[in-house]
């Protein structure tokens, strides 16, 4: 699993012209899904995001996780995180996961992050033409890949 994770003041998804999730403060959480992923990586990469110190403290440290600060996650799935881009110009997909095995790993990493933060996560729509709002604190953009612990 591959993640762009963004700390926000804001974030919203729009479909069709109807948002379908909208947060505060937070994180938004680009998720890229592959064939070799699995229960593993949704396990750690939750806990991984939930305990993940980018928020400031009183002293204007990032100190502070998504879970102390009690604030929102929206959570989509972005194939594109995946692309290769070693020959040409026009990136290949091959490495991203088809539907019928991305969409119950994206569905159980939801209901993880829902589990650890105690409340709903919001989300796009999978497979959906989705314009994803943001307004980035900081920013603070981090990725993550749960092939390259780094």
């Amino acid at each position: 699993m591959r993640t762009v994770v963004q700390r926000v003041s804001k974030a919203s998804v729009t479909v069709d012209g109807s948002v379908v999730s909208s947060i505060g403060h937070g994180l938004l959480v680009l998720l890229g899904i592959e064939d070799a992923d699995n229960q593993q990586d949704i396990d750690w990469l939750s806990q991984k995001i939930a305990n993940l110190r980018i928020f400031n403290d009183d002293n204007g440290v990032m100190n502070r996780s998504v879970l102390d600060i009690n604030g929102d996650i929206i959570v989509v799935s972005q194939f594109t995180l995946h692309a290769l881009t070693k020959k040409g110009n026009r990136p290949s997909y091959i490495k991203a996961s088809k539907p019928e095995v991305a969409i119950p790993l994206y569905e159980q990493l939801v209901q993880n992050m829902e589990h650890l933060l105690g409340k709903k996560v919001g989300t796009g729509i999978f497979g959906a033409d989705m314009k994803v709002e943001l307004l980035n604190d900081g920013p603070v953009t981090i990725t993550i890949d749960t092939k390259n612990k780094e």
